[in-house]
Order: C-alpha cells, then sequence, then structure tokens
C-alpha cells in the first residue's frame, strides 16, 4: 500500500493534473481533497483535452475510485456540467463519488464574492468570483450547507431558510443588491439532490476500508503551496489548505497514513491574480514565455504572469510540505532560450534574504537575485530518460534539486501521458 500526495509548489497551475493522471493507472483511488471550481487540471489523453475543475484527474481510468472529499466546495451546476461533459466524450463515471461532508456552493456564495470584490476596487484581491471564499467562511461561521443536506428535503428546507435570511440581509441592506427567492434556490438545489443522490456517500469510510485493504491512493491538491490561508502571501491566498497536510483534513485518511509528498513545479514561475511575484517578467521574455506556454487559466482563461524558476519560494514549499520528491512540468517551454535563470535569493534594501518573508508587501519590494545557467537550444519533448537530456538541461534539473534538497522523481517534457521521464518509480 502506498498513500501519497500530489501538491502543488508555487502559486498553483503547476501541471498536477497531468502527474495525476499519469500516476493513477497504478493506483486505487484518487481523491481531490482542497478548493473548488475555482482550480482547473488541464488532461490532455486518449479522450480528448479536458479542464477538470471539481471531478478528479482519474477518472479516465474506470477501476479507480475517484472520490470528491469533505474538503472540498462543490457547485453543483459546475459539476453536473463536468459530468455530462465526461459522458459525453465516452468517460463513464460510475466509479465518481463524493463525500457526504463537503459543503456545498450556494447561490448568494458567488453573488457575495463578486460583489466584495467590486468593493475593494483597486485593492481587488483577484479572485476567480467563484464563491470559494464565502463557502470556506460559512463552513468556518457554521453556517454551511451539505451534500448530506441534500438527503433529507424537508431539513434541507428549513437550514436554507434560516441561512438565506441572513444572507438576504447582507445583500439588501450591505450591498444593495435584490434577495433571494428561498422557493427558487430550494427548488433548483432539489434538482441538483436528484441528480447527484447517487454519487454522495461517506467517503471517509470508504477511505479508511481501503487503507486497511493496502490499496493504493492519490491525493489530489488544488491550487499551491504559496496560496495557503496560513503560509502563502496573505492575503492574496485561497481559502482552504492545499498543503500536504490538508491532504489528512480534507480526506479524513489519517497522517501517518500519508507514505510520499510530491511537490509539483513547474521549470518556471506563474501566477493567476493579484499579490506579489518576486521573479514575474513584465517585458517580453515574460510575454514569449505565455505565448509560447499558452499561460491562461485553465478556470477564468486570464492570462498568466510567468518569471523565472523562483528557489527561494521553493524551498520554503519543500519544507513546509516535507516533499519526498518534485515532479518538475514543462522543462520543455525552456528549449529555446540561450540562457535560463533561477532565483537563488531576495535583496530588500541591500540586504540578501535566503528565507520566504511572512509579510506581502515586504514580499513586493523583494528585488530576486538570479543564478544564470547556459540554455540547452534543442527540443527535449521526445527524450523519456534523464540521462538523455542535453547536459544543460541536466545541469538545470540538478541545480533546483540542490537548492531545494530535493530529487525529483518526474520530469515533464511535454502535454500528454508519454512526454514524460521517470526518474524514479512512484509505485
Amino acid at each position: 500500500m502506498s498513500v501519497v500526495a500530489i501538491v502543488g509548489a508555487q502559486w498553483g497551475d503547476e501541471g498536477k493534473g497531468k502527474i495525476v493522471d499519469l500516476l493513477a493507472e497504478k493506483t486505487d483511488a484518487v481523491v481531490r481533497f482542497s478548493g473548488g471550481d475555482n482550480a482547473g487540471h488541464t488532461v490532455i489523453n486518449s479522450y480528448g483535452e479536458f479542464r477538470l475543475h471539481l471531478v478528479p484527474s482519474g477518472i479516465f481510468h474506470p477501476h479507480v475510485a475517484c472520490i470528491i472529499g469533505n474538503g472540498v466546495a462543490i457547485n453543483p451546476e459546475v459539476l453536473l456540467q463536468e459530468i455530462d461533459d465526461l459522458q459525453k466524450h465516452g468517460v463513464k463515471v460510475d466509479n465518481l463519488f463524493i463525500s457526504d461532508r463537503a459543503h456545498l456552493i450556494m447561490p448568494y456564495h458567488t453573488l457575495l464574492d463578486g460583489l466584495e470584490e467590486e468593493r475593494r476596487g483597486e485593492k481587488a484581491i483577484g479572485t476567480t468570483r467563484k464563491g470559494i471564499g464565502p463557502v470556506f467562511a460559512d463552513k468556518i461561521a457554521r453556517l454551511g450547507i451539505r451534500t448530506c443536506d441534500l438527503l433529507d428535503s424537508e431539513g434541507f428546507r428549513k437550514r436554507l431558510a434560516s441561512v438565506l435570511e441572513i444572507k438576504n440581509a447582507l445583500l439588501t441592506k450591505v450591498y444593495n443588491a435584490q434577495p433571494l427567492a428561498l422557493e427558487e434556490v430550494y427548488q433548483q438545489y432539489c434538482q441538483y439532490a436528484q441528480k447527484l443522490v447517487r454519487f454522495i456517500t461517506d467517503a471517509s469510510h470508504l477511505l479508511h476500508r481501503m487503507v486497511l485493504e493496502k490499496k493504493n491512493i492519490l491525493l489530489e491538491g488544488a491550487q499551491g503551496t504559496l496560496l495557503d490561508p496560513d503560509f502563502g502571501t496573505y492575503p492574496y491566498v485561497t481559502s482552504s489548505s492545499p498543503l500536504a497536510a490538508g491532504g489528512s483534513l480534507g480526506t479524513g485518511i489519517s497522517p501517518r497514513y500519508i507514505d510520499q509528498v510530491i511537490g509539483v513545479f513547474k521549470a518556471y514561475t506563474t501566477r493567476v491574480g493579484g499579490g506579489p511575484m518576486p521573479t514575474e517578467l513584465k517585458d517580453e521574455v515574460g510575454e514569449f514565455i505565455r505565448k509560447r506556454a499558452q499561460e491562461y487559466g485553465a478556470t477564468t482563461g486570464r492570462p498568466r504572469r510567468c518569471g523565472w524558476f523562483d528557489a527561494v519560494a521553493g524551498r520554503f514549499a519543500t519544507e513546509i510540505n516535507g516533499f519526498t520528491s518534485i515532479a518538475l512540468t514543462r522543462l520543455d517551454v525552456l528549449d529555446v532560450f540561450d540562457s535560463v535563470k533561477i532565483c537563488t535569493a531576495y535583496k530588500l534594501n541591500n540586504e540578501l534574504l535566503h528565507s520566504f518573508p511572512s509579510d506581502a508587501s515586504v514580499l513586493e519590494k523583494c528585488q530576486p537575485v538570479y543564478e544564470e545557467l547556459p540554455g540547452w537550444k534543442t527540443p527535449t519533448t521526445h527524450i523519456r530518460h534523464a540521462a538523455e537530456l542535453p547536459p544543460q538541461a541536466r545541469r538545470y534539473v540538478e541545480r533546483i534539486e540542490e537548492l531545494l534538497s530535493c530529487h525529483a522523481s518526474i520530469i515533464s517534457v511535454g502535454p500528454s501521458r508519454d512526454h514524460t521521464i521517470m526518474v524514479k518509480e512512484v509505485f
């Protein structure tokens, strides 16, 4: 048995979907443990190209139990659209399960998310306006509505009426918006319940049984370490924990059963939305990387901010997650450069910083200190063994390993499953 957590090591969009899709073939279960449909995993395989927002990336393997864990915020409309799209492409969803403890995104969550972003004006955080922040706020404030509530229509109506009274007061008295009609929301979610009831189950019990049976389990994270509400660039963060520790909380699997934690890094750095990013390239090089790599958000379509690899942030991510290895993706994007750079420290008021600041306003003032390495100027997409990489590409990977004090078990050199170098087998 092996329980492996796949964790985003930067600001999200690192290629976790491909890594999970790649490894899922040898697993018995893939469990999404955090976030909501504000995350998007792009997967390319024999079925086509998919942007998954809620369904775990293992869904393309019929033998794999794909579980949406209790740590995920679920928008029923988005989930049903995703299920429908998969089925239209010939992908079976009989292996999909939804935790009965997962919280639901309600119409007032998306409304309040958008209204609050508009209120902030120039100080907007850059949320996806999917209602993620408000639904997790309600979870902590004990105002949440969960998937298990859909199984009891009478109880659901009473709870919805109580919560909606509070939310309508907010909408009308604080934001001067129109209230939501109880009956309309209730009927809509009853319709969702009819379609989702067959998937809802006690997922933590299911997973505990699989652990006892010594099954292989993949824990699929969303977003990235630097968006964690405790350790990320607060307040420019997400609302649930994308860390390895979140893999335990978001699934019900004890942390003592997690054998490996694989941190997924791009060979460069990207970020969507507001917040500091020391290595961001606001010049033609950054624009070239964006166009060459098609760096646009899978969820929002927003152009991603691009920059060189940040090893200061990378070391921090490695430390707080306890990565046992890393998966380095999109190495092929750098194939065309004469030289490549790695940020090894930050400069702040003539002082060198080697640790990642907790204050986003401090990080905003940090300037990257770069180490420049020669490029390899040759395609790598066809390569399947690390030893066959150009010497300069091997040195680039090795330098990242040295700076992070963590070896690479997987190197991705293209978007498809077979565009992969397995340095070390995970299972």
